[in-house]
């Protein structure tokens, strides 16, 4: 790379000399790969492409901060800038045109970018609700709270009584609906009162492939799903999570903690809480993605990476895991050698008999 070139490059940019290839082609902004904001690049280059230079990521180990072990490879970002840009502006375009919106934000990956890209283009016609209840995971809402003020979003949290319902605490395998539907029911009495338009969700083109009543409860109250509606998939909104540099771009999906109930067992707010505290402590232990399932008789069965099933029989930390899992109120514990994997409980369900129940 010549004097001439090195010179215009931003300090911050420069400090990643050591650690990054560049070659004189034109691949993608440097600032999706180095942590920095367009804002962050020199005006002159308008926060667009340097036409002499292109960074290809070399030692995976060494991922900067703002970006992270899992989040979006930067050769595979460079790639994918003509369709996300495009997928970006689509999704601004579609916002803009709704006047004003309220995004049922619960501080995930999804809900996260249709909320930055909802205050992009709308401003402060745009705000973030966020339900709480007893499903929600001990510090979920301050992480929401949080990332909502980073986005820059107006952030209201509503208060859902999903429990006051017995459709949803007998936990049939449509509970989700009634769940959404009181979240929704809520959403659109205030929404009314602040004088917004329409309730939008973060609903992605994958959610649409799996078991979902609460998509039913959606279209019930005229909620838009923009991301489905434009045909991103989830590694589609990781990819404009990581281009807004959302601090949640590679969170893993958190889905409420109902979801953990096996069907046909109720779902109280202290089974609940074991599962919340149960899952905390494997999070402590280091693991990532983890469920902690509930079945009859008190039985937790415990799903983790594949890669980490040998880690919970060593004798250490499996007596520590059983006498932590007993005090919570597990009289059973089980290890699921499948490993973790989403959505889980579907199985215990015909899902065909299912969708023809709900059509």
């Amino acid at each position: 790379m010549s004097a001439a070139c090195t010179s215009h490059i931003p300090a911050r940019l420069g400090v990643l000399v050591s650690r990054w290839e560049f070659a004189p082609r034109r691949l993608g902004p440097p600032f999706l790969h180095c942590g920095l904001s367009q804002n962050a690049l020199p005006r002159h280059y308008g926060g667009e492409v340097f036409s002499f230079l292109a960074a290809r990521f070399v030692d995976n180990k060494q991922m900067p901060p703002a970006l992270g072990r899992d989040s979006i490879p930067c050769h595979k970002l460079l790639h994918r800038m003509p369709p996300l840009l495009e997928q970006r502006d689509a999704l601004l375009n579609r916002l803009a045109a709704l006047k004003s919106c309220a995004v049922a934000f619960s501080g995930g990956v999804d809900s996260a970018v249709v909320a930055k890209a909802a205050q992009l283009a709308l401003g402060n016609r745009a705000l973030a609700m966020t339900g709480v209840s007893p499903s929600l995971a001990e510090g979920e809402l301050a992480a929401a709270t949080q990332l909502a003020h980073q986005i820059g979003i107006r952030h209201v949290v509503v208060d859902t009584q999903e429990f006051a319902t017995p459709a949803y605490t007998r936990n049939s395998p449509d509970r989700c609906y009634h769940c959404k539907t009181e979240l929704y029911t809520q959403m659109e009495g205030l929404a009314e009162r602040l004088g917004v338009a329409v309730i939008v969700n973060g609903a992605n083109v994958d959610d649409l492939g799996d078991w979902r009543p609460g998509m039913k409860a959606a279209s019930e109250h005229a909620v838009l799903s923009p991301l489905a509606e434009l045909g991103l998939t989830k590694a589609d909104v990781r990819a404009l999570a990581t281009y807004w540099e959302l601090p949640i771009a590679d969170k893993p999906a958190a889905p409420c903690l109902s979801s953990r109930v096996a069907y046909g067992e109720e779902v109280t707010p202290e089974r609940l809480r074991m599962i919340d505290h149960a899952e905390r402590f494997l999070r402590d232990l280091g693991l990532r993605e983890v469920r902690v399932r509930y079945h009859r008789g008190d039985l937790a069965r415990i799903e983790i990476s594949p890669k980490s099933l040998e880690r919970l029989c060593w004798d250490e930390t499996r007596t520590a895991l059983v006498a932590r899992f007993n005090e919570l109120g597990f009289k059973f514990i089980t290890l699921d050698l499948q490993g973790f994997r989403s959505g889980s409980l579907n199985a215990l369900h015909d899902n065909n008999l299912l969708h023809i129940q709900h059509r």
